[in-house]
């Protein structure tokens, strides 16, 4: 209670709405999400479906397809320029070094066939016995154009088969080249020959 007297103010209804200052806090209306989420959800599952299963199908614009066949003219039109220039490099290749190395191989030949020397003496001898034998041996001899120094029966040691001999390195070719004239493949250097080129046909020659 208080101690002032009661007034008009203090006299206040029971079951009255509450009027002035004393409202009711409304709620606000919240918006509704659902929409907009749901919306974007189909705009995403489209573009998926855009992006991965329409080129699958082969659906794809014109502009696309007329991008990637313009590639294909210029392609075939580099590889003509490309054939040539290998069918042109193959023949400078190929063809200019066979003839050059056949050249060479004839100088070599040559260069080898060059210290045979025809006009050093040749002595053939008779080593085996044989009657005529050192003279038929002979023959082959001059036939191929050989100067003979001596034809007669060996008197040295005796040969258990035909051998040439020479007396310096530089006789060697001329030896090698006798020995394939008639047929002997014993060649020897010695010193004891006082003659360039001595031939002994021994025992077995034919």
């Amino acid at each position: 209670m208080t101690k002032f007297a009661r007034d008009e103010f203090d006299q206040v209804p029971q079951n009255t709405n509450r009027q002035g200052v004393h409202r009711d806090a409304q709620e606000t209306a919240r918006p509704t999400l659902w929409p907009v989420l749901t919306v974007g959800a189909v705009a995403l599952v489209l573009g998926l479906v855009a992006f991965l299963i329409l080129p699958n199908l082969g659906l794809v614009a014109p502009s696309a397809s007329s991008n990637v066949s313009t590639p294909a003219p210029q392609q075939t039109g580099a590889s003509p320029s490309a054939e040539p220039t290998e069918a042109s490099s193959d023949p400078a290749a190929s063809g200019e070094p066979s003839p050059e190395t056949t050249p060479s191989d004839v100088p070599s030949e040559t260069a080898s066939a060059a210290p045979v020397d025809k006009t050093t003496p040749v002595a053939v001898y008779n080593g085996a016995g044989t009657a005529g034998l050192a003279g038929r041996v002979a023959g082959l001899v001059e036939g191929d154009g050989w100067t003979l120094s001596t034809v007669g029966n060996w008197g040295g040691v005796p040969q258990q088969t035909s051998v040439i001999f020479f007396n310096a390195p530089a006789q060697k070719a001329n030896a090698e080249a006798l020995g394939a004239l008639l047929g002997i493949q014993a060649i020897v250097e010695t010193p004891d020959v006082q003659q360039p080129l001595v031939v002994v046909a021994g025992p077995g020659y034919q």
